[in-house]
């Protein structure tokens, strides 16, 4: 595996990875050039086995010996102190090892619901830590699939990868371009979308019917405002978490968990 060694934290050759805890400039560099960094060497095998084409790697040069069983092909293998990765990233690589990778054409959302059985929508959500959860939640708990809003964070984004442990590549998503217009998309693929929400009216989960859990579309909404009331009206039934100790709410992520196994309690393992 040749690997090439890099000085300089200007170098061109690693522009892929400059600024990395910058998140308006990574998101101007990003998506139009069609990349994504994955960071530490489990996320990053992760990316290979689902089958995303690296672009370059850029380890410690300490830790050049972690990938020596891939096959690197022509993918560049670059290695640097931890300083000057430091300087060209932004931030202490104390994982070490980081990869570029190429993105793939997101699927339809017709072709992701055609596949799955439960999914979860997210409005508004772009928290990128909160994302990674959600979809680690989501692999881990028996969602075969995540929708997104238009306004939704990056899910392939550094941090969202990193918190998912690399799940955001197990777990098939798509974007609804119109919205709340396109929950009607979900509807006639056959889901009742269920709109997840604090209020006192709303239907505790355990009691949903077989009927709205077989093929149940859960909408959650970012922290804070939780969803809109276009949302809620566009859903089919607006269902709580009951609390405790005058709790009225939890963390999106965490909500999502509570939420996915509940749906799937009675799915045989």
């Amino acid at each position: 595996m040749p690997v090439h060694e890099i000085t300089d934290p200007d170098d061109d050759r690693i522009a892929d990875y400059r600024a990395l805890t910058d998140v308006e400039l990574r998101t101007r560099w990003e998506p139009p050039h069609g990349l994504f960094i994955a960071e530490g060497e489990l996320v990053l095998r992760r990316a290979l086995r689902a089958g995303y084409p690296a672009r370059s790697y850029l380890v410690d040069a300490k830790r050049v010996d972690q990938l020596a069983d891939l096959d690197t092909g022509d993918t560049p293998v670059y290695a640097a102190s931890p300083d000057v990765l430091q300087r060209a990233t932004g931030f202490h690589v104390h994982r070490g090892v980081l990869a570029s990778f190429h993105r793939r054409l997101l699927p339809s959302a017709d072709e992701v619901l055609a596949a799955a059985r439960r999914v979860v929508i997210l409005e508004d959500v772009n928290n990128h830590t909160n994302l990674g959860a959600v979809f680690r939640g989501a692999a881990a708990l028996g969602i075969d699939a995540v929708l997104l809003s238009p306004t939704c964070a990056d899910p392939l984004y550094r941090r969202s990868v990193r918190v998912s442990m690399g799940e955001v590549f197990a777990v098939p998503y798509a974007k609804l371009d119109s919205w709340p217009a396109g929950l009607d998309q979900v509807r006639a693929a056959g889901f009742t979308v269920l709109a997840m929400t604090p209020a006192p009216d709303a239907v505790p989960m355990q009691r949903l019917t077989p009927a709205q859990r077989e093929r149940a579309a859960l909408l959650l909404g970012a922290e804070g405002p939780g969803l809109t009331a276009a949302a809620q009206a566009a859903s089919d039934v607006r269902v709580v978490i009951p609390m405790r100790r005058g709790v009225d709410s939890l963390n999106v992520a965490a909500a999502a968990a509570v939420a996915f196994w509940e749906l799937g309690r009675d799915d045989l393992l």
